[in-house]
């Protein structure tokens, strides 16, 4: 997983939610983001990718996920 990657979760309270990949911690868990999840750590078998790519920095703020997001058209709650 790289950073700017937008997933879904699909294992959690969040699961159906999508978030932005923000920072790799190791091979398997990752840092995420969005305004839908909260920031933390995730394992990256509890992500489905979407296909789609931000343009992020790699630890990026939450402002910063919130406005790649919108720049790139990511439509959330769905």
């Amino acid at each position: 997983m790289d950073v700017g990657m937008v997933c879904v979760k699909i294992v959690g309270r969040e699961a159906g939610r999508k978030c932005v990949v923000v920072s790799t911690i190791d091979d398997n868990f990752v840092l995420v983001d969005s305004p839908e999840v909260r920031r933390r750590r995730c394992n990256v078998r509890h992500l489905k990718p979407m296909g789609e790519r931000v343009d992020l920095t790699k630890g990026a703020s939450s402002g910063n996920v919130e406005k790649a997001l919108k720049k790139a058209g990511v439509k959330l709650g769905e």
